[in-house]
């Protein structure tokens, strides 16, 4: 593949590669929990935290091939095992079967982990790098996770 010359240092390049990398491995986390949430999901709210669950992982989907799709941008090749996300990530896989309310306030959790860790990523790069269309693209998750953090906090309210 032809290297990129799109006006930004070797170094911007690998800095914003090296945070979508963990972007994409949190959401592929959260993601996964979302699907695992929707197939066990029981109780009093079943069908509407399962079409809560569907349509947030639809969403998070969106935003998963949105993520790899700009590593390529930026001329690099996404990781792709689960392997690889597990290590990249800073969210954590659940590996037990929880009541609705413990379902909700992980996914609220793990929501605000990733808009404060974009956002911090989003102000060093402000200030270190030239990369602003990673910039505008992170900030843009942010708003997107808030949305999602906003709705699951209102169910545990």
């Amino acid at each position: 593949m032809k290297s990129n010359n799109i006006g930004l240092a070797k170094k911007d390049l690998n800095k914003s590669i090296k945070n979508l990398t963990e972007v994409l491995s949190n959401e592929m986390v959260l993601y996964v929990k979302l699907r695992k949430f929707h197939w066990n999901v029981s109780g009093n709210s079943f069908m509407e935290l399962h079409k809560l669950f569907e349509d947030q992982y639809h969403a998070i989907e969106k935003i998963i091939d949105e993520v790899a799709e700009r590593i390529g941008k930026l001329g690099s090749k996404s990781i792709g095992t689960m392997g690889e996300f597990i290590e990249h990530a800073t969210l954590k896989e659940s590996t037990e079967y929880e009541p609705q309310d413990k379902m909700l306030a992980e996914l609220l959790n793990d929501h605000e982990k990733i808009i404060i860790s974009i956002r911090e990523m989003v102000t060093k790069m402000e200030e270190d790098s030239e990369d602003v269309g990673t910039v505008d693209f992170l900030t843009a998750l942010i708003l997107s996770h808030e949305s999602k953090a906003w709705i699951l906090r209102r169910y545990i309210a």
